[in-house]
């Protein structure tokens, strides 16, 4: 049998071990680059992560000693205490979900009514985004809170011309309060829709063009246009501005129930445990709703495929 030659044509086994050997090299370079990322995810994500959760099963006061924090093993405890006995959180909570219901579909819709509007073709259009966008980079955290502790984010027509008063004789004190809560923060909404904006705008730019002026050229109405064109095609990025409304909302510097964790935080009685308990019953609340919106668009495009 004759035997191969240096210059013979590389066998099939010999043409795998390579490649193999290659794929291993790029993974490996790979994961170099990402070892400073999996470092700072490890330190300073995943530690406090697993720390919080640990701690919300524990009362963790000063040792006695004042050598370190002391952890006492106490179960569920935290928990079953922020609904048994804090008499502030669950009323906050239950606040903070009617105010979603809304903020957050308030905030989607302004933004959509916007972003049509910029959508448009007229002389200015860039600097009026500009506009819109501002606040998202200027009104954020100490900012924000500082404008509004100045008065700048109340409307000055609520007191001129009672709106208190007539929200109050048109619905009950539970709605009500709710409505004038969301009507008190209607600049918050204003300030905090650049986003969403930016969002709309770019799923407007994922329609052909060519698909409007064959719906025009065929007699259709702008009205028609919106319902039938643009609108099924903006539904996965009205999902994605609601999650992202509800995260933000949920975040925001003026959330009460932030409020109440970190008032927590720094009491003798309560302390660190007890406010981490609060965060993950909060993070629990807040991830139901972006799950069943997350469920909701995967069901929307197995039904479009």
């Amino acid at each position: 049998m004759a035997k191969s030659q240096p210059g013979a044509v590389m066998s099939a086994r010999e043409h795998n071990r390579n490649r193999g050997r290659q794929r291993g090299r790029e993974a490996l370079r790979g994961y170099l680059f990402l070892t400073p990322w999996l470092i700072g995810i490890g330190c300073f994500v995943c530690y406090p992560i697993f720390y919080s959760i640990y701690i919300s099963f524990h009362k963790v006061s000063v040792a006695k000693d004042g050598s370190g924090l002391a952890y006492e093993w106490i179960g569920w405890g935290n928990y079953s205490y922020s609904f048994l006995k804090d008499n502030i959180f669950p009323i906050e909570m239950l606040s903070f979900l009617r105010e979603l219901l809304f903020i957050v579909p308030i905030t989607v819709i302004f933004s959509l009514l916007v972003a049509v509007m910029l959508n448009q073709k007229f002389r200015g259009r860039m600097f009026f985004r500009m506009i819109f966008f501002l606040p998202v980079i200027f009104a954020t955290g100490e900012v924000l809170t500082e404008l509004f502790s100045q008065g700048q984010g109340s409307i000055p027509f609520g007191e001129q011309y009672d709106i208190e008063g007539f929200i109050y004789g048109m619905f009950s004190p539970g709605i009500a309060g709710t409505i004038l809560s969301v009507i008190s923060r209607f600049i918050i909404i204003l300030w905090s829709s650049g986003i969403q904006i930016i969002i709309f705008l770019a799923a407007f730019q994922t329609i052909p063009k060519s698909t409007f002026e064959a719906a025009r050229i065929d007699g259709v109405t702008p009205w028609e246009s919106f319902w039938k064109i643009t609108f099924p095609v903006i539904v996965p990025f009205i999902v994605l501005n609601l999650i992202y409304t509800l995260v933000d909302q949920a975040t925001s510097p003026f959330n009460p129930i932030i409020e109440h964790i970190m008032n927590n935080m720094s009491d003798v009685e309560t302390g660190y445990g007890y406010a981490s308990a609060l965060g993950w019953i909060y993070c629990a609340v807040t991830i139901v709703p972006i799950l069943v919106l997350a469920r909701f668009t995967k069901q929307t495009n197995r039904e479009k495929r």
